[in-house]
Parts: C-alpha cells; sequence; structure tokens
C-alpha cells in the first residue's frame, strides 16, 4: 500500500466466467491484511468470524511482510525447487482452509514493492532498477511465480493453481513499479509490456479451465493512469485492479467511465485498495496529524463506499484488523469489532453485498446459504 495514489493491478481470477457478461450480478465487499500467514488461530478466528459478520467475501493476503522472518525464497532461485522456502505457503494453507469455513476466498499476492524496495532477494540481488528493467530478473521472478501457484496444498493435494473454491485470483506482485513511471529506464510502453508479460506467465500456468483469475497491478498515481488501453487488450489478464485514497478518485462520476471501457473490452475491475483516514490530514497524504473525529471518518467512509458501489465496482477496504490498530503512520486500518469505524465499515460492506455490480464475479465468490 502506498497511499497517496490511485493504482491497478493485473489479476488472475480463479474461474471460468464469461468475462463478456454484464448482466445484472450481486457485488461484493472484503479486506486486505498483508500478515494473514502470520495470525494465530485465533486471531485468524476474530478476523474471519468479524468479515463473515460483514458479509465480506473476499480477503487479500502477501507472502512477504508476514513478520516471524518467515520468506518464500532464501536467495533467487530459477526454478530449483530446492531452494524456495515454503514455511509461509505451508502457513497460508492453513489460513486458506480456515477462510473458506467462514465463506471467504483468498486473492494471493506473490510478491510486494514494499518488500523489493526494503532489500529482498531480489532487491539485494538486482537492486529496484534493473529488477523491473532486465530480463534476467524477470525470468527469476517468473521462476517464482510458477513455483507458488504449483505449490501442492499440504492437506488438500492440489496445487494452488487448482483450488478456486479457496482463491479468488493471484496477482503477481502489489505496486509494481511505484514512483517509476515516467522515469527511464521505465518508459511507459516497458510498464505495459512487463505488466502483460507477468500476466501471461499466470495464465499460463493456470490454464483457460483452472477457476482462478489472473490479476492485474500497476502501481502509478492517478485514476487516469489506472485503466490503461495496454491492459485492455492484454488476454492474459481478467481483472484491473485500482487502488485509490484520494477524494476526487472515489466518487461515482469519476469511476464510471472507467467501468464502462472496461467492460467494452471484456475485463473486469475492482478496487482494490482504498480507506479513509485516521488523521485529520488529506485523505490521500496522512502520514500522521490529530486524530480525525470518528464521526467524520465514519461520513468518510460511508460516502466513498456508496460511490464505488454505485459505480458497480466491488471493492476491498485497506485494512480489517484482528487486533487493536496501534495508529501508526497512514493509517486507514479498522479493527473488528472494538474500533470505533468497525460499524460503518460492516454496514458499507453489507450494503455492497446487496448491490448490484457492473461485472458479474458470482462465480469467484462464495454464496451464504441463503443465496
Amino acid at each position: 500500500m502506498s497511499p497517496s495514489v490511485f493504482r491497478p493491478l493485473l489479476l488472475f481470477v480463479l474461474c471460468a466466467t464469461t468475462l463478456h457478461s454484464v448482466l445484472a450480478a450481486s457485488s461484493f465487499a472484503g479486506s486486505s491484511l498483508y500478515y494473514a500467514a502470520g495470525l494465530s488461530d485465533n486471531e485468524a478466528d476474530t478476523l474471519l468470524q468479524g468479515l463473515q459478520s460483514a458479509d465480506m467475501k473476499v480477503l487479500r493476503v502477501w507472502l512477504d511482510g508476514q513478520g516471524n522472518n518467515v520468506k518464500v525464497a532464501v536467495h533467487v532461485c530459477n526454478g530449483n525447487d530446492s531452494c524456495y522456502n515454503d514455511t509461509v505457503l505451508k502457513r497460508m494453507d492453513n489460513f486458506m482452509v480456515k477462510a473458506h469455513s467462514y465463506g471467504v476466498k483468498l486473492l494471493i499476492s506473490m510478491h510486494s514493492f514494499n518488500a523489493l524496495q526494503g532489500g529482498d532477494v531480489y532487491g539485494k540481488k538486482y537492486g529496484v532498477d534493473n529488477f523491473y528493467s532486465q530480463p534476467g530478473p524477470q525470468q527469476a521472478f517468473d521462476a517464482r511465480i510458477k513455483h507458488v501457484l504449483n505449490h501442492n496444498h499440504t492437506t488438500l493435494g492440489k496445487p494452488w493453481k487448482e483450488l478456486s473454491d479457496y482463491v479468488f485470483a493471484f496477482e503477481p506482485e502489489n505496486e509494481s513499479m511505484i514512483g517509476k513511471v515516467g522515469f527511464q529506464p521505465f518508459a511507459a510502453a516497458n510498464i505495459l509490456t512487463l505488466q502483460c508479460d507477468r500476466a501471461t506467465t499466470v495464465k499460463g500456468e493456470l490454464g483457460d479451465n483452472s477457476g482462478v483469475h489472473p490479476r492485474h497491478y500497476r502501481g502509478e498515481s492517478w485514476l487516469s493512469e489506472s485503466v490503461q488501453d495496454a491492459w485492455l487488450k492484454c488476454p492474459a489478464l481478467d481483472i484491473i485492479s485500482i487502488h485509490a485514497y484520494g477524494p476526487g478518485d472515489l466518487t461515482e462520476a469519476a469511476l464510471t467511465p472507467y467501468v464502462k471501457k472496461a467492460q467494452s473490452a471484456g475485463k473486469k475491475l475492482l478496487l482494490e485498495e482504498w480507506g479513509a483516514c485516521y488523521f485529520s490530514t488529506s485523505n490521500n497524504d496522512c502520514p500522521s496529524g490529530g486524530v480525525l473525529n470518528s464521526q467524520t471518518r465514519n461520513n468518510n467512509l460511508q460516502k466513498w463506499a456508496s460511490a464505488i458501489t454505485a459505480a458497480g465496482i466491488p471493492w476491498l477496504y485497506w485494512q480489517v484488523l484482528p487486533n487493536k490498530d496501534p495508529h501508526y503512520g497512514y493509517d486507514y486500518e479498522i479493527a473488528v469489532n472494538s474500533d470505533p469505524s468497525w460499524g460503518a465499515l460492516k454496514s458499507a460492506a453489507q450494503a455492497a453485498g446487496k448491490a448490484q455490480a457492473a461485472f458479474d464475479y458470482s462465480a469467484n465468490i462464495l454464496q451464504t446459504p441463503s443465496q
């Protein structure tokens, strides 16, 4: 998450849906929790019970940044499975099954710009600029993607790429190339091509009938950059995801034209990150500050959620916590049950589930018995 801008991602969804269908279908809401694989059983139950009570259907999780020094790779690997450390994948195996029991599917982000910039195995070996601009690092990253997708679930006995009942979608990387657009060696054409290439890698592993969506992320600054024609034309992409924190982007009028563009191209949109700042600063620039009045924050949250839902785009909030919010910088988080804004978020999520969406995700989410 880098909150100052509106950004999209490439998604790969596990389900055999007809992307050109725009028939009336219910929308949905969900959340992110980047450290979900590091939760204890009690913490996981608290989180998932909260999501279930809010009728949230999808939880976005990361495979890095888990705490407890859990990593997917101990050094850069190029297809040699023995050099990966699968601790976090095995932890996610357990969490995935638990989430399913609460009616929640996972959107799995396989890497993050945050980890790269923070000096993970790729950052140390290649550096940020070379990672994105040179073919060698991308080949190594493709090998990682394939390893993750083919990880055999420890109890279900199938590779992740076949677990459409448990996985909503895969994204190669969270917020790729944040802050790099417009600067050499990151010419726009290079960025657009790189995203489609990674999508093609994922789609090649999933096949045509896996039931999981490939999804795209592109990390840059505002709504007009988020839904690029090159991604709309990329055959490997199912969903373009958007990250938006600026109030001007979180309006029905701003979002609707992009909904129409995606529909025309046979793609889907997901507003994968947004939030209402805890501080009394600008919503898209909230590193710290005075505490915003709870009712004002709740009004902001409900207004923006209603606008996203009215535009027909399902959304994931950044982020719902199982623990008390420590109120660190760039604080959009809301704790289950204890937070003064939990009721407002819960109500907004429930309303999303009752609304019609511009895209049919009905085959991608778990339905409650009453549905």
